[in-house]
């Protein structure tokens, strides 16, 4: 079977030669194989495609994908039109159990959380007519999907939702937390939740002025606080530090004991902690997506790190994600780079100190710490943007810094904003590391201020490396990335730090990515806005254990290296506790 995409935003007829038609062997001879729709835009008869490829390869702007499947796979889900994204199963939510879905975005796990909400009925793979709710229920017959698919055709379902993307909430909401959530109570838990979340601070606020985190744990609260049937909450943990997770993790693993949960995460940590079983999603970006069968959670996040699916006999990745235990060793041998001067910075009701430390040449240095502690407020110092109170710091170093939130204020073409800051654009190894790494190619074309969170996470990563400089700083780079994207960037920053002999630091609370990413860690300590501490750098088990000892979390490492939390009061959890042994777990460990 053979299915044909034309992207739609990238496909613009009327700016190239028409190459698809132009090339096409099949319209050589006369058939009508691809035309131009009547909106202008390429349409491919899959029919008549011999799948030759040719068209993928002469189309100046990437918009079109031919991809065939099994047989097995004749009847999608649901697909958005011809030439359009194709799903092929859906996640089963479980009465009393988070159900988690794994997997790359584009790959259909918004469309499945439609059409299991209600919002979508899904057509089948026949697009030209919508589907009856008899035909869909037939489809699904002896399936587990069949009791909860027909209470969703009686539009007797509830859902609660919390989406992906909270920057929105204060452009379609003004007033306070408060104002907001009054709103949102229907369980008459609000009195549980705001605590839990530290929220009493922030409830007499205004919307429109709370920061990224903020506005996170309002969403989660609001979501939570809703009486539904069915829970779905699309990501929870960008803009959360380690602690903040946890505590949103235990918030819906009590909800779970009563009502289904559905979570999209791609903090695996966390997803390892909080889900029963995940569904892994795999396939092609904006091309098709397959939601395979629910696995047991260890089970599942492995395969996926993997990259290969066993019950289902397919490999979707060629390398897989691997946590070596001895890759924090390299630190000692690198000669420093830049000395942290002892220094202090006041505000009105905030104390952040300083104590000093090294950055080394090739290195890359994890920063970790609570929200609100002073991380970004001392990436700002480094970079310039913020004056020291006392001390000082004199430096000749280059420094090119990404801050925490992100603003898209360019109408111009990502192109022509990457190209604004670097003459190394058209070069192969540009290409290869920045470009393909970041997978920039499709939206090269796109307007800055157009991007979704995590494209324009993705361009500043890459505007940030771009630059020549001494010392790159980035401030939570893996916020709106997937799993693939996090990995990838993971491998393209530990290749720049070297290739340029540079130094990087890297602040983010995805404990999995410092893992993999540092050398040393610099870690912040004290109460949350009101004052802060950086001690270190520290060894990674040194520093991660001082670090974890606050949190009273502790973590054990799998077969395969993979850092998983241990349950609170378990017995892995009580011996490493006893023995000082929080994250680096065995004699083996570094």
């Amino acid at each position: 079977m053979r299915i044909a995409i034309v992207h739609r935003d990238r496909c613009h007829a009327k700016k190239c030669g028409q190459e698809c038609i132009l090339y096409c062997p099949r319209v050589r001879t006369g058939d009508e194989t691809v035309i131009i729709g009547e909106e202008g835009k390429a349409v491919i008869s899959e029919e008549l495609c011999v799948g030759c490829g040719i068209c993928i390869k002469k189309c100046p702007f990437d918009a079109i994908d031919i991809v065939s499947l099994p047989e097995e796979l004749e009847h999608p889900t649901h697909r958005y039109g011809k030439n359009g994204f194709a799903l092929y199963g859906l996640p089963i939510p479980v009465e009393g159990k988070v159900t988690g879905i794994l997997g790359a975005n584009g790959i259909g796990k918004s469309t499945a959380i439609k059409i299991l909400s209600g919002q979508l009925r899904p057509n089948l793979g026949n697009f030209a007519e919508e589907a009856s709710w008899d035909e869909i229920l037939r489809r699904y017959s002896g399936t587990e999907l069949f009791d909860y698919l027909q209470t969703v055709s009686k539009k007797s379902l509830k859902i609660a939702t919390k989406p992906q993307y909270i920057d929105f909430i204060p452009k379609i909401f003004s007033g306070t937390v408060r104002e907001l959530l009054k709103t949102t109570d229907e369980r008459g838990e609000l009195a549980k939740i705001l605590p839990a979340l530290k929220l009493e601070t922030i409830i007499d606020h205004d919307i429109s002025t709370l920061s990224g985190g903020e506005l996170q744990r309002v969403a989660i609260s609001a979501c939570l606080a809703r009486g539904a049937d069915l829970y779905f909450l699309d990501e929870i943990t960008p803009f959360l530090d380690i602690y903040q997770r946890i505590a949103a993790a235990k918030l819906i693993r009590d909800l779970a004991t009563r009502r289904p949960v559905v979570i999209v995460e791609h903090d695996l940590a966390i997803l390892d902690m909080l889900a029963d079983t995940v569904h892994v999603g795999y396939g092609k970006p904006a091309v098709f997506g397959i939601i395979t069968r629910p696995k047991g959670v260890r089970v599942g996040i492995n395969q996926y790190l993997e990259g290969f699916l066993a019950e289902e006999n397919v490999r979707f990745r060629n390398t897989a994600v691997v946590f070596e235990k001895r890759a924090h060793e390299k630190g000692s041998e690198r000669e420093d780079l830049f000395e942290i001067p002892a220094m202090t910075r006041d505000y009105e009701a905030f104390h952040l100190t300083i104590t000093g430390g090294t950055i080394r040449v090739g290195e890359v240095l994890g920063v970790v710490g609570a929200n609100g502690v002073g991380k970004s407020t001392f990436a700002k110092l480094l970079a310039g943007i913020e004056t020291p109170t006392t001390g000082e710091l004199e430096t000749t170093l280059r420094i090119s810094y990404k801050p925490q939130y992100i603003k898209a204020d360019t109408s111009e073409s990502v192109e022509m904003y990457l190209r604004g800051i670097t003459t190394k654009f058209d070069s192969s190894f540009y290409q290869h590391e920045i470009i393909e790494s970041l997978s920039l190619g499709p939206i090269l074309p796109s307007s800055v201020d157009t991007l979704s969170g995590g494209e324009l996470q993705r361009v500043s990563i890459a505007a940030c490396l771009s630059r020549e400089a001494d010392l790159y700083i980035l401030d939570e780079p893996s916020a709106h990335l997937d799993v693939e994207q996090r990995v990838n960037v993971t491998r393209m920053i530990k290749h720049h730090a070297e290739g340029r002999e540079a130094g990087i630091m890297v602040i983010d609370h995805d404990i999995y990515l410092i893992d993999m990413i540092s050398e040393r860690i610099l870690v912040f300590e004290g109460e949350p806005g009101v004052s802060g501490t950086a001690t270190g750098p520290f060894r990674m088990r040194e520093g991660m254990n001082r670090f974890l000892d606050a949190l009273e979390v502790t973590f054990r490492r799998d077969q395969s290296g993979r850092p998983r939390i241990n349950k609170p009061d378990s017995f892995l959890d009580r011996e490493q506790k006893s023995r000082g042994e929080f994250y680096y777990y065995g004699a083996d460990d570094v």
